[in-house]
């Protein structure tokens, strides 16, 4: 589990593709601290398992799965990444329960400034939206941001500075695509709350069918 608060920005320095997944291979030097392989660290908001460790950075495979739900698969030589390892039981819960499993992608329509905040109104379908409310969080390139507005197809953050200066958020332009998780606590009360429909497909299988054919 992480909290969405980024500790530093790592750089990709190796992509190596298979058919249908990756390993990545990123610098980095705060998140290495402590670590060990099996470890989970989120890239971009996507948690992945240290498969190897070097002296300046990491490994972790990266699956057919998450590449066709993230903005992983954009990812090359160079290319920025946002790193937060997972919480620890002491540590401060800074900002809400990220999963680290991400819900899929978001494309910012607009970014604009007002006075010191930088906005964002982001795009995203319709299987999203259902669960982004107003005042409440979301996960974008595993940031933890307070969503500040929202329409039917898409939300805005108001977002600090300091927050815009520390992540990868300052690379992001108009037309990008950003990783996003809503909050999970929604989609559990969900589950609980509309069981199996009973307008489901119903079986063929009837008593007299059943003895029509010798049973």
């Amino acid at each position: 589990m992480f909290t969405g608060i980024v500790e530093e920005i790592g750089t990709v320095a190796q992509v190596r593709r298979g058919r249908d997944s990756a390993v990545l291979t990123i610098h980095a030097k705060t998140v290495l601290e402590n670590t060990k392989i099996g470890d989970s660290i989120a890239v971009n908001g996507i948690c992945l398992t240290v498969t190897a460790l070097f002296s300046n950075g990491f490994s972790a495979d990266v699956m057919h799965e998450t590449l066709n739900r993230s903005s992983l698969a954009s990812l090359k030589y160079g290319s920025s990444v946002n790193l937060e390892r997972a919480m620890a039981a002491n540590g401060r819960f800074g900002g809400h329960i990220v999963m680290g499993h991400v819900d899929g992608l978001g494309k910012i329509l607009r970014k604009w400034c007002d006075d010191t905040a930088i906005w964002y109104t982001i795009q995203a379908k319709p299987q999203i939206m259902r669960y982004i409310i107003e005042k409440g969080s979301i996960a974008v390139d595993g940031i933890s941001l307070t969503v500040a507005a929202i329409t039917e197809e898409n939300f805005s953050v108001s977002v600090i500075p300091h927050t815009v200066k520390e992540t990868v958020l300052k690379e992001r332009r108009e037309g990008d695509f950003v990783n996003l998780e809503t909050d999970v606590i929604g989609k559990y009360v969900e589950k609980l709350l509309c069981p199996v429909e009973a307008s489901q497909e119903k079986s063929t299988i009837t008593k007299e069918f059943l003895t029509q054919h010798g049973f």
